[in-house]
């Protein structure tokens, strides 16, 4: 009989940690990215698509935190679909999974390294963000509580910095410029531009990544999503219309550093203010670069320790009591992405794996209302079946629009699912239980015999 003993991970996370991570995992949408959605829709085009993908994520989140709280786990999505629909579903949500988080992290390394390039020339895009990669694979692996500490310092910035950014720049708001060019490509435009307004809250899910290492957190982490939340609508509405105004907004509409220059547009650019909110800048970035590396490195250890992923990855430091082979392994692949793509192909590959993880999510929760409807249920979805079902019908329209408007992309991302699919039966996996205490319900499936 196998040992049915896993490597565990530290309760150690209070409420101000995971709502530090939440917005820190999702906050530098606000800072590039989301604009790229006003280039395919024109501003009221994406603040429709927006105002969409809000409501999505409004009933998406109350919904998920059931799950949360319901089964704590570091595998997240993967696990939910798992317990609710068997080894082939829990393959499919983890692969998204994984996708949604290791594409996030090169997105946004590339916009620190596009930031860091507008104060200072000389410094290349590509080698500041292979930097920042490795510098942070570091911290990560120092230790969780001090990584989180880390986080909520960092968020604190740049939530500050964002709200000196709309102060700056709200007296210079003209309606005549947001509504000059709306809809410029019709509502094909509104569909177009769904997965960057997805980017506005990507990632917020992430907080279900360090479930296992939260004090009580059938308490802890609806408060850390709904807090965390909150936070954020407020400032992706408020940076996405006061932005919009100050200038034409085609200006904006294609780069990665879309807020220093908007100061430089309101301040001019040889202002000292604008070196400095540049330099600022970096926090919010940061953040999010942060907390994706965390939680991406937790969903490769939760699928390596349940046995989907090499089982090295589950390896835990002796000294930190940190998935140190799962921070490397994430590390490896955003490497490959910003050698081989492009910020706004990035994004997208990210947002698709967000979104088919949404509807897994949401797939599983009805089932395990169905199916153990005994199941202890410390947060359950309000609105229910309303609720999950919002966020599901949205979800899969905004999965089909992004296939339609970007097809290679969307080849290219459920064929490696197919290949994954694949490998996985060939090798047997579909038939073998997950020896998980936190996964299974009943110790009986504890123990495998080998």
């Amino acid at each position: 009989m196998a040992n049915s003993k896993t490597e565990q991970l530290k309760r150690v996370l209070k409420p101000v940690h995971l709502w530090a991570i939440a917005v820190g995992l999702v906050i530098s949408g606000e800072y590039f990215g989301w604009n790229l959605g006003w280039g395919v829709s024109g501003t009221i085009g994406f603040l429709i698509a927006t105002l969409l993908i809000t409501m999505m994520y409004i009933t998406f989140i109350f919904s998920y935190t059931e799950l949360t709280t319901s089964i704590p786990h570091a595998g997240g999505a993967f696990a939910y679909a798992y317990r609710a629909m068997g080894p082939v579903a829990g393959l499919i949500a983890g692969y998204a999974t994984l996708i949604d988080f290791l594409f996030a992290t090169p997105a946004i390394a590339f916009a620190l390294g596009s930031y860091l390039h507008f104060l200072s020339s000389s410094i290349p895009v590509l080698q500041a963000a292979i930097f920042f990669n490795l510098v942070f694979m570091a911290i990560n692996i120092s230790g969780v509580k001090e990584s989180a500490t880390f986080s909520v310092f960092m968020t604190i910035l740049a939530v500050a910095e964002l709200l000196l950014f709309m102060g700056i720049i709200s007296p210079h708001f003209k309606m005549g410029n947001y509504l000059s060019h709306p809809m410029p490509f019709g509502w094909g435009g509104v569909f177009a531009a769904l997965p960057f307004a997805v980017w506005f809250y990507l990632a917020i899910e992430g907080v279900a990544m360090v479930a296992e290492e939260v004090e009580e957190p059938k308490r802890n982490i609806p408060k850390g999503y709904l807090y965390g939340l909150g936070t954020l609508i407020f400032l992706a509405l408020g940076v996405m219309i006061l932005t919009g105004g100050i200038t034409d907004w085609r200006k904006l509409s294609h780069l990665d550093y879309p807020l220093p220059e908007a100061i430089g547009i309101v301040l001019g650019r040889s202002n000292g203010l604008t070196k400095i909110f540049a330099g600022i800048g970096l926090f919010g970035l940061i953040a999010s670069f942060h907390g994706t590396i965390l939680a991406s490195s937790r969903q490769v250890f939760a699928m390596a320790r349940s046995g989907y992923l090499p089982r090295t990855l589950s390896q835990v430091s002796h000294r930190f009591k940190t998935p140190h082979w799962a921070i490397i392994a994430g590390g490896v692949v955003s490497f490959i992405a910003l050698f081989t793509g492009t910020t706004d192909q990035i994004i997208i590959i990210s947002v698709m794996g967000a979104i088919l993880m949404y509807m897994m999510s949401m797939i599983s929760l009805f089932i395990l209302r169905v199916k153990e409807p005994g199941l202890e249920r410390p947060f359950a979805s309000p609105f229910y079946p309303y609720f999950p079902a919002i966020a599901l019908v949205i979800s899969t329209i905004t999965l089909f629009a992004m296939i339609w408007f970007n097809f290679i992309l969307s080849l290219c991302f459920f064929a490696g699912l197919v290949v994954v699919i694949i490998i996985f039966m060939m090798m047997g996996k579909h038939k073998v239980k997950i020896t998980d205490d936190v996964l299974l319900e009943k110790a009986a499936v504890m123990v495998t015999t080998e």
